[in-house]
């Protein structure tokens, strides 16, 4: 793969897909808002768990119809509306992955700061733009760039998640990417 287009599926992930340009503290990704969601392009599949409704939109669809983008799921909390937007880049191998991942983080350094190692191997936390970039490793050997963003009340969608089911919310974005989420 060249470097530009990995340096698209950086843009896209920051600007298009994952990150909304520089949002302000109501706006989530794609021009939506944190909280109640009145109205949303219809999903390519829908899944409920306790207070969550994931809504799933596949590269079949608006939100996802990024060259660079496989997947894009809103997570919708019953009692906080919207709180996390997570999107999913197409597989990469080596140098397109290393190249695509270096110029997100450096998107991330520009907006918010130096990040922190996250939970998940290998994975960048931005706790000011409650961000997180993480790899996925696939079958194939190709990774995945992950990107999940949260909405201010994620924190309390999540504890009532766990009260229900006996996981925090973050455990969804564990089982994506195969490591530790908050």
């Amino acid at each position: 793969m060249s470097r530009r287009p990995a340096l698209a599926l950086a843009m896209v992930a920051w600007t298009g897909a994952a990150m909304a340009a520089e949002p302000t503290a109501g706006e989530a990704p794609f021009g939506l808002a944190w909280g109640p969601v009145d109205r949303v392009d219809a999903p390519s599949m829908v899944d409920r768990e306790a207070n969550l409704t994931g809504l799933y939109y596949f590269h079949d669809r608006p939100l996802a119809s990024g060259p660079d983008t496989v997947e894009v799921v809103l997570v919708v909390c019953r009692e906080q509306g919207l709180q996390q937007v997570v999107w999913v880049g197409r597989p990469l191998d080596g140098p397109a992955h290393v190249t695509a991942r270096e110029a997100i983080r450096r998107e991330g350094v520009r907006r918010y700061g130096e990040p922190r190692p996250g939970l998940a191997s290998g994975s960048l936390a931005w706790l000011s733009g409650r961000a997180v970039l993480a790899t996925r490793t696939l079958p194939d050997g190709t990774r995945g760039l992950v990107m999940s963003v949260s909405g201010p009340d994620y924190a309390a969608c999540s504890e009532s998640h766990r009260t229900a089911t006996g996981h925090p919310a973050g455990a969804h974005m564990s089982d994506l990417i195969g490591g530790m989420v908050p």
